[in-house]
C-alpha cells in the first residue's frame, strides 16, 4: 500500500472511543476498535455527539469473614459525549443500579437491596499530544472531572441503613484526574491509562481513594486483508486492569477489612461497523491482595453498544 492510499484509508477509519470505570466512545468518520473498560486518547470530532449503553454485571461471593456474604450488582450505564473542539471532548456518565447483598444476620440469611440511579460523573478530556503518520497515529490526552452525589446514599430496609456496598450513591463530591495514551495502526491499537479518584466523606463514611493502571490491545481479526471501501471489522481485545483502593473510614476510624489491590485480565471481542460497535468482555481477577475480610470479586461482565450522531 503506497503512502497516499494508506493516508486515505487511515483518515476514513479514524475513530475515538472514550471509556471510564464503566467508559464511553465516539467516531470521527467511522468506528474503530478501542478499550472496553477504560479511556482512549483518540479525539472526538468537533460538533459530534456520541452515545453508549453498557450493561455491567459485578459478582462478588468469596467471603473470608464467615458471614457467607454474596453481593450482586447489575448496572445499565448511559454515556453521552460531545466534541466541543477538535481537541476537547466533554462526557457525562449516569448508571442505573440494581444492587443486592445476601448476608447472615442473627442466624438467618437475608437479602438487602436497592435499585435506582447512581452518581453522575462529568469529565473533560483534552488532546495534548497529536502525531499523525500514514497508516498510524499517536495521542496523549489528560482528563479531569468530578463524580456528583446524584444517587441516593441513605437507603434503608427493615434492618436499618443499608451498607455502603448496597447504596446507590456515595453522597460525596469526588474529583478524578488521569492521562491516557493511544497508538493506533491499521491492524491494531494499544492504549494505556493512569487515573486517580479521591473519595470524600459523607454521612460519617469515606471510601478509600482509587488508583488505576490499565492497558489494552485491540487486534483486527477480520477481514485479514484490507481492500478498498469500508467493510465492517471484528476485533479481538485483551486488557489488564490494576486497581488499588485505600481503606475506608467509618466515623473517623479506619476499617481494616476494606481496600486492597486487584489485578484483572480482561479478554473481549468487538464488532465494528461504520456507525456503531457491539462489544463484550469479562474481567477475570488473577490477583486479589485485599485487607482483612474484604469481599473478593468473582467476575465483572460487560456488554455494550456504541453509536454516533
Amino acid at each position: 500500500m503506497n503512502e497516499a492510499r494508506a493516508d486515505r484509508v487511515n483518515k476514513g477509519w479514524s475513530a475515538t472511543l472514550a471509556v471510564l470505570l464503566i467508559g464511553t466512545g465516539g467516531w470521527i468518520d467511522r468506528a474503530r476498535g478501542a478499550p472496553i473498560t477504560f479511556n482512549t486518547a483518540l479525539p472526538v470530532a468537533k460538533g459530534e455527539f456520541i452515545a453508549r449503553e453498557q450493561v455491567v454485571v459485578n459478582q462478588s461471593g468469596d467471603d473470608p469473614s464467615g458471614l457467607d456474604r454474596d453481593r450482586r450488582s447489575q448496572a445499565a450505564v448511559t454515556v453521552l459525549g460531545y466534541g466541543a473542539t477538535g481537541r476537547l471532548a466533554l462526557f457525562g456518565v449516569l448508571p442505573y443500579f440494581d444492587n443486592e447483598l445476601d448476608v447472615v444476620v442473627g442466624g438467618r440469611r437475608v437479602t438487602r437491596s436497592a435499585s435506582g440511579f447512581g452518581d453522575l460523573t462529568l469529565f473533560g478530556r483534552y488532546t495534548l499530544v497529536q502525531r499523525d503518520w500514514p497508516g498510524r497515529n499517536f495521542r496523549v490526552a489528560p482528563f479531569a472531572g468530578v463524580k456528583a452525589p446524584t444517587g441516593d446514599d441513605d437507603e434503608r430496609d427493615a434492618l436499618g441503613p443499608l451498607p455502603p456496598s448496597v447504596q446507590l450513591g456515595s453522597g460525596s463530591w469526588d474529583p478524578l484526574v488521569g492521562v491516557v495514551a493511544t497508538y493506533q495502526t491499521l491492524d491494531y491499537q494499544v492504549d494505556t491509562q493512569l487515573s486517580y479518584q479521591a473519595n470524600n466523606k459523607a454521612n460519617s463514611f469515606e471510601a478509600g481513594d482509587v488508583a488505576r493502571l490499565d492497558g489494552s490491545m485491540q487486534y483486527r481479526l477480520w477481514p485479514q486483508t484490507l481492500t478498498t471501501g469500508l467493510p465492517d471489522f471484528l476485533y479481538g481485545v485483551i486488557e489488564a486492569n490494576l486497581v488499588h483502593q485505600g481503606k475506608d473510614r467509618i466515623n473517623g476510624s479506619t476499617d481494616p477489612n476494606s481496600g486492597g489491590t486487584r489485578l484483572f485480565l480482561t479478554p473481549g471481542i468487538q464488532y465494528v461497523s461504520k456507525r456503531w460497535i457491539v462489544e463484550g468482555t469479562v474481567q477475570i481477577p488473577v490477583l486479589q491482595d485485599l485487607n482483612g475480610t474484604a469481599l473478593e470479586n468473582d467476575y465483572i461482565a460487560r456488554f455494550s453498544i456504541r453509536f454516533n450522531f
